[in-house]
């Protein structure tokens, strides 16, 4: 949510709850003259269709000033929009028989190694096939603190990121587990391969992230509406025009390992988003989620697991030694 032209909204590695029933904005001076359905699908993210925003305005789900409006509104600068979306109607996830790749398992939480293509929970156009699908048809109970389309999960890896995620079965476990995701206590380490040879061993990024003003479905560096990310990065190995990275998340913000690397000239491999046209292809960034850590919402201890390189990477490291 965006309130007087400030982004409000928590990443997934920092909530528990569901997006609000109401959304509110305060169009600032670069978004005047836009039109409202835009507006507010850019702002909305990714989840939303034009279309459906459209389709609550004709309905009478958003106001501006307090007044109703048409889509073909265009926005000025100090407008209050409001957006009360309708109580949605009963969802149903069907449990799918989906294999899993268990590193980790018992009463209050599951870790899985993701691969590659899965998309961790249901939304729109990934109505099947979703981690939770799966997880739905192999745990039977899962948190329910993140409401019907997300049960369990805590936090979430992107679609073409492979690794470990984990997932609480309680409501008691999630509550502990994405308390450990706000306070950064969480140990998460990713393997990646980028572009350009790193010349120095280690590094911090320290750069907020924020949506790109140009395209808000995108992520950049920015100092305006955006929220402090820090990453920490090792170089494991280099291969000339590219560099084996372990990355450190401090903070959990939406795409941050891929903006911030494109951020600093190195752009993660096979990323169709934040990466190069030219040099070696992957289908999907490689990126791996490779070690996961955390302390067990029951038991006190701290568990740590790690998961191997997805095929594609590995093979993708061998011809690049091989040359």
């Amino acid at each position: 949510m965006v309130q007087d032209g400030k982004d409000t909204d928590t990443d997934w590695t920092d909530e528990n709850g569901q997006e609000p029933e109401a959304s509110e904005w305060t169009v600032d001076a670069d978004a005047a003259k836009t039109r409202i359905d835009k507006y507010i699908t850019e702002n909305l993210g990714e989840d939303v269709s034009r279309s459906q925003v459209q389709l609550w305005i004709a309905n009478g789900h958003v106001s501006v000033n307090e007044g109703p409006i048409k889509s073909n509104y265009k926005v000025s600068q100090g407008d209050r929009i409001v957006l009360k979306v309708p109580e949605p109607s009963a969802v149903e996830i069907i449990p799918e028989d989906i294999p899993l790749e268990i590193a980790y398992e018992d009463a209050d939480v599951i870790v899985v190694n993701k691969p590659r293509g899965m998309v961790v929970h249901p939304a729109p156009g990934h109505s099947s096939g979703t981690l939770v699908n799966a997880l739905m048809f192999h745990c039977k109970d899962l948190s329910g603190i993140n409401g019907e389309l997300r049960p369990g999960i805590v936090h979430r890896i992107d679609k073409d990121t492979t690794g470990l995620i984990m997932a609480a079965k309680n409501d008691k476990a999630h509550a502990s587990l994405a308390a450990q995701l706000k306070e950064h206590s969480v140990n998460r380490r990713y393997l990646a391969l980028v572009h350009g040879n790193i010349s120095h061993d280690q590094g911090t990024i320290d750069a907020p992230i924020g949506r790109d003003a140009q395209d808000r479905k995108l992520y950049t560096v920015t100092d305006r509406n955006s929220k402090h990310a820090v990453t920490h990065f090792t170089v494991v190995e280099r291969f000339g025009d590219y560099s084996l990275l372990e990355l450190k998340l401090e903070t959990g913000r939406t795409h941050q390992i891929r903006v911030h690397m494109k951020y600093i000239g190195h752009p993660l491999v096979g990323d169709p988003v934040y990466g190069k046209s030219k040099g070696i292809k992957l289908n999907g960034q490689a990126l791996h989620a490779a070690v996961l850590g955390f302390v067990h919402p029951s038991t006190g201890e701290y568990m740590e697991f790690s998961a191997p390189m997805p095929s594609d990477m590995i093979e993708l490291l061998t011809i690049l030694r091989g040359r």
